[in-house]
């Protein structure tokens, strides 16, 4: 079977829905939280040198930015075919179109414009931001608003520092940033001495607008986010980890590479020293009006123009038709039961490379039919966490 026809069999006996394959992706920075149910034994599995695997991408059709040892696909998510193989969603999105993610985002952006991950550091991360889209198109990228959600489930510890840091204070001056980033590679320049640090709330997030300094807590961090791997980092020591200056201009044009003032004009200043940031960006989740007695289903992501987020939870022994108005990722963190035509469940400790039953892809027809979802534990609730697309019209 060639590979068109294998993802169209795939997709009409899934009635509309993929099962993708678990997307591990390592970082050459920071120490593991360990909690991406990943086997203790698997979090150098590809080698010391490529450093401790931290994240796992959802729906991606992009690659991570890890550097020359990094292989071409990794980041980038595969479907379970129906025979057992496997292929890319980006070629299932790309010989689907809009059968898959809908007119709306087909003709807009010609392919799955986001994707989301779990963040799992147990120390804090460098102080930084992504770039808008202006910025980013010098280089041939994409600008890169995320959101930031942290569930009960996959946070049994807080890691070392459960605080982020967003922005500056709101007193604070652009030149006195300029003076810390001057002194990058002579010392540690301390630069989150200048932001204000939010305490994390497990059951909450936030949405981080393109340019916007953060430097996210210790907590695993549920991320969605726009098809961008593109950043500066204004931080060059975190807890006695030493980044160097490549890291705060890898993504400026190369005449560019030795101006701060660039740098420093990556910044959105206005919302880095908003005295209203919390309450412009904190997301407390918001219960949505169709829950009932089997189910509760609250947007976590919302208020934006990007990208939406929605947390679901279906109580023990209870079957329901979820339905949505547009495409969307999800993965399951709780409980067990059916996905549509799928077996489906939480997964417990996975090997790296091993399969599960945790990740799917609905396609926009199929979540306007609705979903059904069983919840085959007695005494276990089921949780699902989805990621949207911009296009959902009932997202706050």
């Amino acid at each position: 079977m060639n590979l068109s026809n294998e993802i169209k069999y795939t997709f009409e006996k899934g009635k509309g829905i993929l099962r993708l394959i678990p997307n591990f992706v390592p970082r050459r920075f920071g120490k593991p939280g360990r909690r991406l149910r990943l086997h203790p034994d698997d979090y150098f599995a590809l080698g010391i040198e490529r450093g401790a695997i931290k994240e796992r991408w959802f729906s991606s059709v992009i690659a991570a930015m890890n550097g020359e040892l990094a292989p071409k696909d990794e980041g980038l998510s595969y479907v379970e075919s129906i025979d057992d193989g496997k292929f890319l969603f980006k070629d299932a999105v790309e010989e689907l179109k809009e059968n898959i993610i809908g007119e709306e985002l087909y003709n807009k952006y010609g392919t799955w414009p986001m994707y989301s991950k779990f963040f799992d550091y147990e120390n804090p991360l460098f102080h930084h931001l992504h770039l808008d889209f202006s910025d980013a198109q010098k280089v041939e990228m994409l600008g890169k608003p995320e959101g930031y959600y942290y569930p009960f489930q996959l946070n049994n510890y807080p890691g070392d520092f459960p605080v982020t840091y967003f922005g500056f204070s709101p007193d604070t001056k652009k030149e006195q940033v300029k003076e810390r980033l001057l002194d990058y590679k002579d010392g540690d320049n301390k630069i989150t001495e200048l932001s204000r640090g939010y305490r994390i709330k497990l059951g909450t997030g936030w949405y981080t607008p393109p340019g916007v300094l953060h430097a996210p807590g210790s907590y695993l961090t549920y991320e969605p986010q726009w098809n961008s791997d593109v950043n500066s980092v204004y931080e060059n020591v975190v807890e006695g980890e030493i980044y160097p200056y490549e890291f705060l201009v890898e993504n400026c044009p190369k005449e560019k590479k030795d101006s701060v003032d660039y740098v420093l004009d990556l910044m959105d200043w206005g919302k880095n020293i908003d005295p209203h940031y919390k309450k412009n960006y904190f997301r407390p989740p918001i219960t949505c009006s169709h829950s009932e007695e089997k189910f509760t289903e609250k947007w976590i992501l919302y208020g934006n123009d990007f990208i939406g987020a929605k947390e679901l939870t279906i109580n023990p022994g209870q079957e329901v038709v979820i339905g949505d108005e547009s495409a969307y990722g999800c993965i399951i963190i709780q409980g067990h039961g059916k996905f549509g035509q799928y077996n489906a469940e939480s997964a417990g400790i996975l090997r790296y490379g091993q399969r599960s039953a945790d990740e799917y892809f609905v396609s926009e027809t199929a979540a306007k039919n609705g979903v059904k979802i069983l919840n085959e534990s007695l005494w276990e609730p089921m949780v699902i966490l989805k990621h949207f697309g911009p296009n959902n019209p009932n997202m706050p």
